[in-house]
């Protein structure tokens, strides 16, 4: 993460089944909209109130763009980290537009009410062997996340 970014976790539900795309140079972009709905308990009441839902709208690339899709359907309850980015675009009237999204570092499914079964992809192992380091940047094309409206 770079200075100054703003980082978020946020804890919720995908809305709708992830959507997949693929940039001109072939790296995966995976779109989705995590909703987050508060809970708290009335003790008046003895039942559980839900307060206002919060959607965030969230992209996440290359690999784990493909994790996502092929891990999350819609309903899911996911925990997932990342960093606030805002986009501005103009729409063909001419008007101004900006929203604010998520851009995901990571991404999994909450195991509060649910279990799931993790199948590794790979070891650290073979990823030595390779060379395959997800970390390395080198001689990697930067992508343009600003021009990709939600």
């Amino acid at each position: 993460m770079s200075f100054g970014e703003t980082p978020i976790t946020i804890v919720g539900n995908l809305t709708a089944d992830p959507e997949v795309q693929f940039t001109t140079t072939g790296s995966a972009l995976a779109k989705f909209t995590v909703a987050s709905t508060p809970r708290t308990f009335d003790k008046d009441s003895g039942q559980w109130k839900d307060g206002t839902s919060t959607f965030f709208r969230c992209a996440a690339w290359r690999s784990l763009a493909e994790h996502v899709a092929e891990s999350l359907t819609k309903g899911s309850r996911v925990v997932l980290s990342g960093r606030i980015r805002q986009h501005n675009w103009q729409t063909p009237e001419g008007e101004n537009r900006s929203m604010l999204a998520v851009e995901v570092d990571d991404i999994g499914a909450s195991l509060r009410f649910t279990t799931v079964t993790v199948n590794a992809k790979r070891s650290a192992q073979s990823t030595q062997a390779t060379g395959d380091d997800p970390w390395n940047t080198a001689g990697k094309p930067a992508e343009k996340t600003a021009d990709i409206p939600f």
